[in-house]
């Protein structure tokens, strides 16, 4: 079996480059790659371009290579809670592709799947379809356009789960168990960083969501914030 671990975040992104394409898993500020992002701000690499649901918040997540202008395009479902993101975005500073949240996910799996492109009816007659090729189905009795969109190539996806083994299955919790998987499926290169790193044969098949066949590098990460993007709390009698 094959151990693919390597020992923390600046040997497992050695060979990331300036101008390469990388999913980011996790969404808003849950299970997003905290070790990974900070190696990468570290390392000052530049002109990237990522593919996530959004950028965080503005001194967290993806908000902090936006804050050091290593972000060259952003391709994401929504600016979020991230004023640095919206002011590049506003002032053309920062490229920036707004996708259908169902759409950047399908992509992303169609990515995993060897698809080259999907067909759906989201963004149909909208901005979103300007210069893509529409056409038109029979589905479930009932005749729709349906818009063209090609999977996403990304040079590296990063990832972060909850329980990892040294062959690279991957166990996610609750809502991080979002784009993680599909992402981890995609990437040329997979990288995961976890919060607990075992011996291979000590997860339960049966409760693994990523299989180690995707995974190419895996370390235990530290010192993990976990923030909540907007706390709400209800007032005491």
């Amino acid at each position: 079996m094959i151990n693919r671990v390597v020992k923390n975040a600046e040997e497992a992104l050695k060979d990331i480059k300036d101008g390469m394409t990388l999913m980011v898993g996790g969404f808003g500020l849950c299970g997003i790659p905290e070790n990974c992002i900070a190696e990468l701000v570290r390392k000052g690499t530049k002109n990237l371009t990522c593919i996530s649901n959004n950028a965080g918040v503005d001194d967290f997540g993806l908000g902090l290579l936006l804050q050091t202008k290593q972000i060259k395009k952003m391709i994401a479902s929504y600016v979020g809670e991230n004023d640095e993101f919206e002011r590049q975005m506003l002032s053309g500073e920062l490229e920036v592709e707004l996708v259908p949240q169902g759409t950047l996910a399908t992509r992303c799996m169609a990515a995993g799947y060897g698809m080259p492109v999907i067909y759906t009816p989201a963004g149909v007659g909208t901005e979103v379809a300007i210069g893509k090729e529409v056409r038109k189905f029979n589905y479930n009795g009932e005749e729709k356009e349906y818009l063209m969109e090609k999977a996403f190539e990304s040079d590296f996806a990063l990832v972060k789960a909850w329980k990892g083994d040294t062959a690279g299955n991957l166990i996610f919790r609750s809502t991080a168990r979002n784009f993680n998987p599909m992402m981890a499926m995609a990437g040329k290169v997979t990288i995961a960083e976890v919060e607990e790193l075992v011996p291979a044969g000590e997860l339960d098949p049966n409760f693994v969501h990523t299989p180690g066949i995707y995974v190419h590098r895996i370390f235990k990460g530290e010192k993990y914030e976990k923030r909540i993007e907007q706390r709400t709390v209800q007032k005491r009698a």
